[in-house]
């Protein structure tokens, strides 16, 4: 593969809740060694219980922080509720080129995580703490000890992030691809078919919600792939 990075966009990859930048750390390296620059945020609705909450809109504004910082282009590429966030932002910072949702939410205008009046079975006042079942939801398909690992480094996921609502919506104007997982716990895989109708091209992988872990070099391969099928013909 071609390791000269002019012309290449850069990547920034958004974790979804309960996580954090931690969670990229086995695919990251596929993508370094190849060249590419790699960037993450860590998104302040996943924080230690006690400390201040934040919501959606606050992770927005990070990742239009971010996407300032870097110029561009910019591919984004969103794990789950991560696409929340970027949905809001991407349209509004930066030069996002591309956006690649991978088993996130794609929702529309309107649209959250959850309907207010939602009754959490996980809620500890203000906050969601991570569910019992993390390691079966999460990380079927990862080996043993890196899903013990994961599920111990898993934060408490405010409220308001799952009730807040999007406003914008960048998709409508920023080429996006859907990677539907169809080993999903997560979220269904029909689900996902569904939000994938909205973007651009769709592809999938066979694997569980959290494929940065348990297939990080076949990850790396379709985000490289997505990006060259995207780019303009010179």
């Amino acid at each position: 593969m071609d390791t000269v990075t002019n012309d290449r966009p850069a990547l920034l990859f958004v974790h979804g809740a309960w996580h954090g930048s931690w969670c990229w750390e086995r695919l990251l390296p596929e993508l370094t060694d190849e060249g590419w620059a790699v960037h993450t945020v860590d998104l302040p609705s996943a924080a230690e219980k006690g400390a201040q909450v934040f919501g959606m809109y606050d992770d927005a504004q990070v990742i239009r922080e971010r996407l300032d910082g870097l110029g561009g282009p910019v591919v984004i590429v969103a794990h789950s509720y991560g696409g929340i966030p970027v949905t809001q932002a991407a349209g509004e910072a930066g030069d996002v080129s591309h956006i690649i949702y991978l088993a996130a939410l794609l929702l529309d205008e309107g649209d959250s995580m959850a309907p207010g009046d939602t009754e959490f079975p996980t809620r500890d006042g203000d906050v969601l703490l991570p569910p019992d079942d993390s390691r079966d939801l999460f990380y079927a398909d990862v080996p043993v000890d890196e899903a013990d690992r994961a599920v111990a480094r898993m934060l408490p996921q405010s409220v308001r992030s799952c009730t807040e609502v999007l406003t914008r919506v960048a998709w409508k104007t920023i080429p996006s691809t859907y990677v539907v997982c169809e080993q999903d716990n997560v979220l269904a895989p029909a689900f996902q078919e569904q939000m994938a109708s909205r973007a651009t091209t769709v592809r999938r992988l066979l694997t569980g919600h959290s494929p940065f872990l348990s297939s990080p070099a076949e990850v790396a391969k379709l985000i490289t792939t997505v990006i060259a099928e995207a780019a303009p013909a010179r």
